[in-house]
């Protein structure tokens, strides 16, 4: 079985800045109000018009060009995404086209916030033979059509991005090598995180749309509560199952949810704060995008070093949950 690591990556955020004064004026909330129960100050949306596609290309194509790539390079393509440009074809053969890798399998998972460590363990497991040599992971969202901007637990929350790696066969010295990945799922906690409008179990249509069908539903309570346990148990698992304590990891990427979440995970497995990349109080939460866009910026400004030891780990809507190990 050859071992898989990173050979680049890439990210990009929509210029328009949308800060917590926005939401001020239109919901009963104030900036002191949302930083202390979020840590977001400013998040990042997209134009009218832009689809996911549009802010994945740059994000993969800076992440070929770090690797030293051309798009006929790669064999597969995988975007973890809940928000595709649209219902079928998906977002991956869009890409596919967009870049011209024309070699490429490409296709698109939903598994909502986790998608992104989905992505690498799906194309993990694809090149693990020796017959996918080159893979692009992308995770990418547009959220900020389906907030609900009269709720004010939710407007606040969300931002729009897209991050993405290049993956190849390990040259053998470690050099950003996946170690280990988790994936996990509990569809029975289905309506506590959602959006329950516009598949064939509601339908589009004029009465969807009035009833806000298409708006994300969320317990914000209850899914604090899973999200830290099921992050936590991911974490220690990929960990343990590399013989890895807390103490050798170098940066600990969480999902870039909410602040609050992100320090309780930590505590929880015992990793200091400083050791945490956090992107949350100016980008808010990207869903599938927040870790490749929070490893691309951290990495290129200097941040992370070749060699660190990264943990990753994210939680969202399904239940999904997963963790990922490797080295940059």
């Amino acid at each position: 079985m050859k071992k898989i690591s990173i050979k680049g990556t890439g990210c990009y955020l929509p210029e328009r800045i949308v800060p917590n004064s926005y939401f001020e004026k239109i919901v009963d909330t104030s900036d002191q109000w949302i930083i202390s129960r979020t840590g977001i100050q400013e998040r990042r949306m997209v134009l009218p018009g832009q689809a996911l596609s549009d802010i994945a290309l740059p994000a993969c194509e800076k992440a070929l060009e770090m690797a030293g790539l051309s798009a006929c390079d790669l064999d597969l393509i995988v975007v973890g995404t809940s928000t595709p440009d649209m219902p079928t074809p998906s977002t991956g053969c869009f890409l596919q086209h967009r870049l011209g890798a024309k070699n490429a399998v490409a296709f698109d998972i939903s598994a909502a916030c986790p998608g992104f460590i989905y992505g690498l363990t799906i194309a993990q497991k694809f090149m693990q033979d020796g017959s996918h040599r080159h893979a692009l992971v992308v995770g990418g969202e547009i959220i900020s059509p389906r907030i609900d901007y009269q709720d004010r637990a939710t407007c606040v929350l969300f931002g729009d991005g897209a991050g993405a790696v290049v993956l190849g066969h390990s040259n053998g010295d470690g050099e950003g090598e996946i170690l280990s990945t988790e994936i996990h799922s509990d569809g029975s906690l289905w309506g506590l995180l959602n959006v329950p409008g516009g598949g064939s179990l509601h339908p589009p249509s004029k009465e969807m749309v009035e009833a806000g069908l298409h708006y994300i539903k969320m317990q914000g309570n209850e899914v604090f509560k899973h999200a830290v346990r099921f992050m936590s148990d991911a974490v220690r698992k990929v960990m343990e199952g590399c013989g890895i304590t807390s103490r050798q990891v170098d940066w600990f990427i969480p999902h870039q949810a909410n602040l609050r979440i992100m320090e309780a995970v930590a505590k929880q497995v015992e990793i200091p704060i400083e050791k945490v990349i956090i992107t949350v109080h100016k980008y808010g939460n990207t869903s599938v995008a927040t870790i490749p866009t929070a490893l691309d910026e951290a990495f290129r400004s200097g941040q992370i070093q070749k060699g660190d030891l990264i943990l990753t780990a994210s939680f969202g809507a399904g239940f999904t949950w997963g963790a990922a190990l490797f080295r940059m």
